[in-house]
């Protein structure tokens, strides 16, 4: 059995449930939705985001190894204790103690030492009365090491480490801030795409419910009703894939969202981008001019090259130092004093005729360790100003070329502003000879979706102004809020 079922009651079944649809549609729609704006992803992302507190610890790391290395500079105190029992013979009984503090003049050692040295088979030449004796001296490097040395040469590569580690440090927070601000925009498009596509909805919708009625009553042919009803089902599948992208958008952004607690955090439902305005003025010459001084001067990648260039230059020093000979003086002023109110004749306290001194000399043949370490450093600090040559260029023109991109989207913008709105005015004047019957829903639905394109576009190059914009401060070596 075949039932048939006449196009007005098909139309009548349409109708009603689109009607429902769409109520259902504004029933789930919030009241209010939150604005989250770019300043509220910067306070958020600078203030909890675990990569920007990773990079913090580049410094904290750097200044750990400045502090390791003033290690070498601390003061040592050694003592030793030595006796030998054997036979009722006091064979010998031996106290040594020295504070030896080093110095950054000249690499020099300052020493204080006390010696006691009894018994009956102990060296002569080392021998001391009941007493001992007291020490205060110096160690001086004449030849190899008075102008540098290993732990002042460690010491200094440690210190510009920091500027190295600061660097970098504002390396990786560029890095990730440029990557947070495309997904920020990647977020606005998908928003934008997905209210338009949901306006053309609305507007199919509503055209559909008017032709219906118009239909029902006889006064449009049930055709017109029939391709209206495609245009809705159309849109509702682009909604649908809109959302999707919206959704997924989402999820990207909310990477980027952490509590102070470090638990992950996700954009709320009703979270929406920040509004940006129509019309976009041409970029400031000045800003370029600006940015590329600044990049000279402050972009990290330079800074790096410089810092290494600082410490090349700092061990090229010090292996030219390591070509010279070694000749080590120590002298030391010795006393039978032993506390500052001992009795002591003159002649057994300190002064000049009561010293020990000593030299020591030694000086590599060929020399062709320190030789081939010096010729080592000397290609990293070519290697090093060549990188430098090249980045700085690299960066120059990278700098320009977003400057350009920002310009070529700015003209864009522009145009494509001027075009949404005259076809803005076609799709209006088009509504208006169809009611008046001189024109057809085909033209209508065509221009409409034109014009839904045309703004889906804009919104689109409205994001990668911004993503353009974002990338010029990047490329500078330095960050900016997004709004411009």
């Amino acid at each position: 059995m075949h039932i048939k079922v006449k196009p007005l009651f098909l139309l009548m079944m349409l109708f009603a449930v689109l009607r429902a649809n769409a109520q259902n549609s504004t029933q789930q729609k919030p009241d209010t939705a939150k604005v989250f704006s770019s300043d509220d992803l910067q306070m958020m992302v600078f203030k909890y985001h675990p990569m920007i507190k990773q990079a913090a610890l580049l410094s904290e790391s750097a200044r750990a190894v400045v502090l390791q290395s003033l290690g070498y500079f601390d003061p040592a105190l050694k003592a030793g204790f030595d006796r030998k029992l054997f036979g009722n013979t006091t064979y010998y009984n031996k106290w040594t103690s020295e504070l030896k503090i080093p110095l950054w003049l000249a690499g020099a050692d300052l020493k204080v030492g006390y010696d006691r040295n009894v018994g009956t088979y102990v060296n002569p030449e080392s021998r001391t009365n009941n007493e001992g004796l007291t020490a205060v001296g110096i160690s001086i490097p004449l030849g190899q090491g008075l102008i540098i040395d290993a732990r002042r040469n460690t010491l200094r590569q440690a210190k510009i480490m920091v500027q190295y580690a600061e660097a970098d440090r504002l390396k990786e927070i560029n890095t990730a801030w440029y990557g947070i601000a495309k997904d920020y925009w990647a977020w606005y498009y998908a928003y934008r795409q997905h209210v338009l596509v949901t306006e053309g909805l609305d507007l199919a919708q509503r055209r559909f419910e008017a032709l219906s009625r118009q239909t029902l009553l006889g006064d449009k042919p049930s055709i017109d009703s029939v391709e209206a009803y495609i245009t809705v089902q159309e849109r509702q599948i682009q909604k649908a894939k809109t959302a999707i992208e919206l959704q997924n958008a989402k999820l990207i952004l909310s990477n980027h969202l952490w509590s102070e607690e470090g638990s992950p955090l996700e954009l709320p439902e009703d979270a929406v981008p920040q509004a940006m305005p129509t019309d976009f003025v041409k970029p400031n010459p000045q800003l370029l001019d600006t940015l590329i001084g600044q990049a000279a001067d402050r972009h990290p990648e330079l800074l790096k090259l410089r810092s290494k260039g600082a410490q090349l230059a700092i061990e090229k020093t010090y292996r030219q130092e390591m070509l010279k000979p070694k000749l080590n003086l120590m002298g030391n002023l010795i006393s039978g004093r032993t506390g500052f109110n001992s009795d002591i004749p003159g002649y057994y306290d300190f002064n000049w005729s009561n010293y020990k001194i000593g030299v020591e000399f030694s000086f590599p043949l060929f020399l062709r360790s320190e030789r081939g370490k010096l010729r080592e450093v000397k290609i990293k600090q070519l290697e090093n100003d060549l990188d430098l040559q090249q980045s700085g260029r690299t960066i120059r023109n990278g700098v320009m070329a977003a400057y350009n991109d920002l310009n070529a989207y700015s003209a864009q913008l522009t145009v494509q502003i001027k075009s949404v709105e005259n076809q803005q005015k076609l799709v209006t004047g088009e509504n208006q000879k169809f009611s008046l019957g001189e024109s057809t829903l085909f033209l209508i639905n065509s221009r409409e979706s034109k014009l839904i394109d045309m703004k889906i576009k804009q919104e689109s190059m409205v994001a990668s102004y911004q993503k353009t914009l974002a990338e010029l401060f990047y490329k500078a070596g330095t960050r900016q809020g997004f709004g411009g």
